[in-house]
């Protein structure tokens, strides 16, 4: 190899370098821009529609609400008290391993309810009907959760419980936080009324399934099977209009015995309308079946982590 070509080939190698360096950069400007997109969902729907109507269901905010009518402070005062203390556990207990994007979420959800406080003070719901507020209450804290699960950050709160238990117990962690979450509910119904105490209990068991309901959605993808006799203007397509790929398999006719070919492909939303539209339209004779799946992991989609 000459002195021109290692030039070259160094060349080459910073400039692809640089290049995942920017993709990297751009990848995790989009992460925080994610996460506090998040954040604020959760705070906006923490502050109009759960404090006000003293919805205790869900980690850190729903002590809060049970500590605001006990004590003197407000909500917002004892989210920030709580969430400040839990990230000094964090840090003893978790160590390097206490992610940043936990410790970012759970400041900013503080600093974000002290100032909708101060700003926007709230003496009273927001409307007469508390039905309403719940869903708000459930809905838009459900989708920040989904949300920062998603890109694999942490809420903060209960979470960083959640980390501590999992580093030094065995202690089931899903059973442990909805046990204490369920303690909460149950003081709102002492310290409030039944009604309100009920309420919280709706909360805390419709949470999850939004967040679930949420996830499922924004990770949702369309499988195909699609049996033609022609599979190349259809891979053509898959590859070159749509950026995907596709597996072929040989098959056949079970009735008719005539050699098939099945080809199996993955796709976002968006583009499976384009595909089936696209093989109506060119192999009408087609089979095709068409499925949902959010777990799909592989190059393209998921990561193994």
């Amino acid at each position: 190899m000459t002195e021109m070509e290692t030039r070259e080939k160094q060349r080459k190698a910073q400039k692809r370098q640089r290049w995942m360096q920017m993709e990297s950069w751009k990848k995790g400007i989009l992460e925080y821009l994610l996460i506090t997109l998040a954040t604020l969902l959760l705070v906006v729907g923490v502050h109009f529609f759960k404090f006000p109507n003293n919805f205790s269901f869900g980690g850190v905010t729903g002590v809060a609400v049970v500590l605001a009518a006990l004590l003197k402070h407000s909500a917002a005062t004892y989210t920030f008290i709580i969430n400040m203390v839990l990230l000094v556990f964090g840090f003893i207990f978790l160590g390097k391993s206490f992610g940043i994007k936990t410790v970012y979420v759970s400041v900013l959800t503080s600093v974000g309810l002290s100032a909708l406080e101060k700003w926007c003070p709230l003496t009273a719901p927001l409307t007469q009907q508390p039905v309403l507020e719940l869903l708000f209450a459930i809905f838009l804290p459900a989708l920040s959760a989904a949300i920062l699960f998603n890109i694999g950050a942490s809420g903060g709160g209960t979470d960083i419980i959640a980390m501590i238990l999992k580093k030094y117990t065995s202690v089931p962690i899903g059973t442990a936080l909805f046990c204490v979450d369920l303690v909460i509910v149950l003081a709102s119904c002492f310290v409030f009324d039944i009604q309100t105490g009920l309420f919280s209990l709706t909360g805390l068991l419709a949470k999850s399934l939004v967040i679930d309901n949420v996830i499922e959605s924004i990770n949702l993808c369309k499988a195909f099977m699609i049996v033609c006799d022609d599979p190349d203007p259809i891979c053509d397509y898959i590859c070159r209009e749509l950026g995907r790929s596709a597996t072929i398999y040989r098959a056949e006719g079970a009735y008719t015995h005539h050699a098939k070919t099945m080809i199996l492909t993955v796709m976002k939303r968006s583009q499976a309308i384009q595909l089936r539209n696209f093989v109506r339209r060119s192999q009408p004779d087609a089979f095709i079946t068409i499925f949902n799946s959010s777990e799909i992991i592989g190059k393209g989609f998921r990561g193994l982590n």
